[in-house]
């Protein structure tokens, strides 16, 4: 199991990593692109992920995670089930969309 208290310190630490918020949703950006959210109000946390990446995930930590619905489900984005994710998978989850959006220079 993770809490919402402890995906929030794991966005914050990768490098150049901001907390924000739109609407009832806590964002974690790099270089104002997002590529995790939190809400609070139902603990609904969400990664950005590529469409393979997502599917990976999906088969090779059955439970953890699933697609959001709708059409941003099918463009990657992904949903942890913090009740059932273990630090170490969401991490490497986690990973993955913090590249998928920083800059080139923070991937040297």
């Amino acid at each position: 199991m993770m809490t919402q208290a402890e995906f929030r310190d794991l966005a914050l630490s990768f490098p150049e990593s901001r907390q924000g918020g739109h609407f009832d949703v806590t964002d974690f950006r790099v270089a104002k692109k997002i590529f995790a959210t939190l809400r609070e109000a139902d603990g609904r946390a969400v990664l950005k992920l590529a469409p393979d990446e997502q599917q990976l995930l999906m088969e090779t930590s059955r439970g953890m995670f699933e697609p959001v619905k709708g059409a941003w489900g099918l463009k990657g984005w992904t949903r942890v089930l913090l009740d059932s994710a273990d630090r170490e998978t969401v991490r490497h989850a986690m990973t993955m969309a913090w590249k998928s959006v920083a800059p080139r220079k923070l991937l040297r």
